[in-house]
């Protein structure tokens, strides 16, 4: 009888050691809690003692630590951004609006027709910069919805590249702009969506047209199963460019802001041509700029569904 009360009494003293370690533990790490709350130290929470279920915990605490501080993080980075976008879209649609004031003023004041008509071209124009400017906004704020999706379907990409660069001679000829043209005439059917896919070609040219000096060349190929556009120009300052970032929101490499864009024709081409499953890539070779886009090329009975024109959804049949 004696062995088993002294057995009994070692049981509870060791019951009671064990109970009052684990809660100095605990009283332990609800210190350590209070510290890394007041302070907003990176600190991760310990234990002291080896029993793996108080370690579960432990690690278990830390980790939705480490969510809530990568959680904070993004949230914070998420409203530099806001902040900077904010600022960014007052400036550039601010530009517009002001030069328009200035023009309307003119306007006002021009004796003769001449002059009347040579305002009112100069206003029709900064409106439609403007209208683009907005266009590019609604389109950018779109791709900063994770879940937006783009309606797919095969079309063919080389008669959309040839429509779309051919739509800008008006503007070549007005800039005294030749461009090199090396475009091969084959189809070259593709899942995509027209719309977008003639809103990414017109980005690029637009910052080709924008930024290059003389010369701008475009070519259209296929490589190894990928259908590939190329639109390149040189450029005056290519120190000032970094591929880098070219595609990032409100790039600009003329720090001054000297040109009438947003900044978002490169980041927007980018989002379309991901959500259309391509690729886009940006070099520079001495100082010459280059944008190129590929997208792999379709196969089999879905090029006889190619369509032709979105907006009456017509059907081409496959080329023999």
């Amino acid at each position: 009888m004696l062995l088993w009360a002294v057995i009994a009494t070692t049981a509870v003293f060791i019951l009671t050691v064990i109970f009052c370690t684990y809660r100095r533990q605990v009283r332990k790490i609800c210190r350590q809690l209070a510290f890394k709350n007041d302070h907003r130290t990176n600190l991760r929470l310990t234990a002291s003692l080896p029993f793996p279920e108080l370690n579960y915990l432990i690690d278990g605490i830390n980790e939705i630590i480490d969510l809530s501080h990568e959680i904070e993080l993004t949230s914070l980075k998420n409203e530099n951004d806001l902040k900077e976008t904010i600022t960014n879209l007052s400036h550039d649609i601010r530009t517009p609006l002001t030069s328009m004031d200035g023009y309307f003023q003119l306007l006002a004041q021009c004796e003769t027709e001449q002059e009347r008509l040579h305002y009112t071209d100069i206003i029709r124009r900064r409106i439609t910069v403007l209208t683009e400017m907005l266009e590019e906004l609604f389109t950018y704020a779109k791709l900063q919805n994770g879940a937006y999706t783009l309606d797919l379907y095969p079309l063919d990409f080389g008669k959309c590249v040839r429509d779309t660069v051919f739509s800008f001679y008006d503007e070549f000829q007005g800039k005294n702009i030749v461009p090199r043209i090396a475009f091969c005439e084959e189809m070259m059917p593709m899942i995509g969506n027209e719309e977008a896919l003639r809103r990414t070609i017109q980005n690029i040219i637009k910052n080709a047209a924008e930024h290059g000096i003389n010369s701008i060349s475009f070519g259209l190929t296929s490589e190894k199963s990928e259908a590939v556009f190329r639109c390149s120009n040189d450029v005056r300052t290519p120190d000032e460019i970094d591929t880098s970032k070219v595609f990032n929101q409100f790039y600009k490499a003329d720090s001054a802001r000297t040109h009438t864009s947003t900044g978002l024709g490169l980041y927007i081409a980018k989002g379309l041509v991901e959500r259309m499953n391509g690729r886009i890539i940006a070099s520079l070779r001495e100082n010459v700029f280059e944008v190129e886009i590929r997208f792999p090329l379709l196969h089999g009975a879905g090029m006889n569904n190619i369509r032709t024109d979105k907006r009456n959804q017509s059907v081409i049949e496959k080329k023999r």
